[in-house]
């Protein structure tokens, strides 16, 4: 199957009964803003990041469908990231709770946190390219809980 490849993830779908408290999570913790969107039959929003819609969000709240209480069978979504420090402080000064590790060998640190709908957010850094002093190395994973 030379030349076929699946290429990098483009964005992963959430579908809420909380579309504001959701929308508000990503804009003011994580920094993504909300942007244009097709004229879909169903309401929803579109959060942008450098440019590009990584998170569509679906409001269900108008239907019958349950609101699952977190992300089933995927364990977590992934961010490559930057400002590790900086990123730390906003998630603190908005009273978030998470984690924050480094990978065994210390070429990337992480921080964990969840969304209004249980879905576990990882942000990966670059340790080469951050400043201030790492996170402790973890012998356990996040990965398990």
């Amino acid at each position: 199957m030379g030349g076929v490849s699946v290429g990098v993830l483009d964005h992963f779908n959430i579908r809420t009964r909380n579309l504001a408290e959701t929308v508000r999570f990503y804009e003011d913790v994580l920094g993504l803003e909300k942007g244009a969107r097709p004229n879909f039959a169903f309401p929803g929003a579109w959060m942008y990041s450098d440019g590009r819609a990584v998170v569509h969000l679906v409001d269900i709240s108008a239907t019958a469908e349950p609101q699952k209480p977190d992300s089933g069978v995927v364990h977590h979504v992934a961010f490559v990231s930057r400002g590790f420090d900086g990123m730390k402080q906003r998630l603190a000064s908005k009273g978030m709770k998470f984690d924050s590790r480094q990978v065994p060998g210390g070429d990337l640190w992480q921080i964990f946190v969840h969304d209004p709908n249980g879905v576990m957010i990882e942000l990966n850094y670059e340790a080469a390219k951050e400043q201030g002093a790492a996170p402790a190395e973890m012998a356990d994973d996040i990965g398990r809980q």
